[in-house]
């Protein structure tokens, strides 16, 4: 540890306690990444910071020592919005941590930003309410980083993303000032809503603190059906189908091939007897004999289309967590694949199009690369995950994907889509951000930027230098 370092550890321990600033070389690599595999962590130390004040304090002292910091959550990212590479001190969130209150007549709850999604989602269980916003990571990822990239997961196309649940919150500017937005208000015509200005800025304004969320009427009875399809195509013609007779919870996607890994690893049974390339997964609430009756309707109408080629539905909750696994446990089981990961979006009806001339970019130039797909095919989010061969060197092949990435990015652009559907843009993202954003929109953005963190202390060098 050299002088300089010591002094930046001493003036944090003055600020958080002596144990709360962490500098050992396992704390660096832990809290120093997201789960972006790509760029090596090198902060020069962390900080746990337990409360409103001593994130203003932090600030404050980076402000005016030009100490870069960058916001740390539950480190699911996938763009590296959360990864530290080049000495920046890690404000990690993981002591604010509390729910503080809960309104039963607003339905709201104020979460501190490190309040874990799960937690949140138990919390409401508890209080016979529901929060909707799910995905694979919820049993790790803090709220102040949903926020912070706007997440979407599974539940999107009746639900919405993290934004549609935000109805207060508290911002600690990048000067230390803090910011006291909406305060849970559900009408309020007073002027820009700074609050939806934070929501996807990944912590480049300032650093979200604590948040005022909202909870719904939990769902009765969630049925969950799996289809077998042979086309892209036929999965869209499902989806107008069923959207037709039942108002859908969720609709989700993923590939033949993306199925025989989780089987593999997982074991898992096949959901149903007949293969296909992919798979639409459905969620709908079971509320009467009615709706059973309307999607069996709708799935034998598919069958009889030549839309689904076989399918199954869940009899009770066991059956339908099982079936989710399906899906959800994709990640996970690829992950030691080491995959380049893109998560990108296009507007519904162009899905199959789209996907069908991504599969032909990446297998024109490396074809001896796997493919895998899935996502959240109702909100027209699809995840790419290019496969590592075994053989190959991870540097070796993450600088290949890099280079097809300019291919993928210029389709996604022919197509008018988002490089980023819900993990931000962080430095994966950064090269390519002129994609799906003109010179105009980033101009603006980095004007908002100098407002909100003048001496560039928040997470820099993220979505822009």
């Amino acid at each position: 540890m050299n002088q300089s370092q010591a002094e930046l550890i001493a003036a944090l321990s003055r600020i958080v306690g002596d144990d709360k600033v962490k500098a050992d070389a396992e704390s660096l690599f832990t809290f120093g990444k997201d789960w972006t595999k790509v760029y090596e962590p090198h902060p020069s130390a962390i900080v746990f910071p337990s409360s409103i004040g001593q994130v203003q304090d932090v600030v404050r002292y980076a402000n005016a020592h030009q100490v870069a910091l960058v916001p740390s959550g539950g480190r699911t990212g996938l763009s590296g919005g959360a990864v530290a590479s080049n000495g920046e001190v890690v404000v990690a969130f993981d002591r604010m941590n509390k729910i503080l209150d809960f309104d039963p007549t607003d339905r709201q709850v104020v979460c501190q930003a490190g309040v874990v999604t799960e937690q949140l989602q138990n919390f409401a269980e508890e209080k016979q309410l529901f929060y909707p916003v799910d995905f694979a990571s919820s049993g790790s990822s803090q709220l102040g980083g949903n926020a912070a990239t706007n997440a979407g997961g599974i539940k999107v196309i009746k639900y919405g993303l993290t934004r549609d649940w935000v109805v207060g919150m508290k911002v600690v500017t990048g000067s230390g000032e803090l910011l006291d937005l909406n305060k849970g208000l559900i009408k309020n015509a007073t002027g820009y809503d700074l609050r939806h200005l934070f929501i996807g800025s990944e912590g480049t304004l300032g650093f979200i603190v604590e948040l005022t969320m909202k909870l719904a009427t939990p769902p009765k009875d969630p049925t969950v059906l799996v289809l077998a399809v042979e086309k892209m195509e036929d999965a869209m013609n499902v989806l107008q189908t069923f959207q037709a007779r039942l108002p859908l919870m969720a609709f989700e996607f993923f590939s033949e091939k993306a199925l025989r890994h989780v089987i593999h690893e997982k074991g898992l049974q096949r959901p149903c007897e007949t293969a296909g390339d992919f798979y639409a997964l459905i969620e709908f609430e079971n509320v009467s004999e009615q709706g059973m009756e309307q999607a069996m309707e709708a799935f034998e109408h598919c069958v009889e289309q030549g839309w689904a080629l076989d399918g199954t539905i869940s009899q009770n909750s066991t059956q339908a967590r099982d079936l989710w696994r399906l899906r959800e446990d994709i990640s996970e089981t690829i992950s030691r694949f080491t995959p380049y990961k893109n998560d990108i979006s296009v507007k519904v009806s162009k899905v199959p199009a789209f996907v069908r001339e991504v599969d032909e970019i990446v297998n024109r130039q490396y074809p001896d690369f796997e493919i895998i797909w899935f996502g959240h095919i109702g909100d027209g989010n699809v995840h790419l995950n290019i496969l590592k061969p075994d053989t190959l060197d991870k540097a070796i092949f993450f600088e290949q994907c890099h280079r097809v990435s300019y291919d993928i990015f210029a389709c996604v652009k022919r197509y008018g889509g988002s490089i980023s559907a819900e993990h931000g843009v962080g430095l994966l993202k950064k090269p390519f951000l002129s994609y799906s954003r003109d010179d105009s929109e980033v101009a603006i953005m980095k004007a908002l930027k100098n407002v909100f963190d003048p001496n560039k202390v928040m997470n820099p060098g993220k979505i822009f230098d």
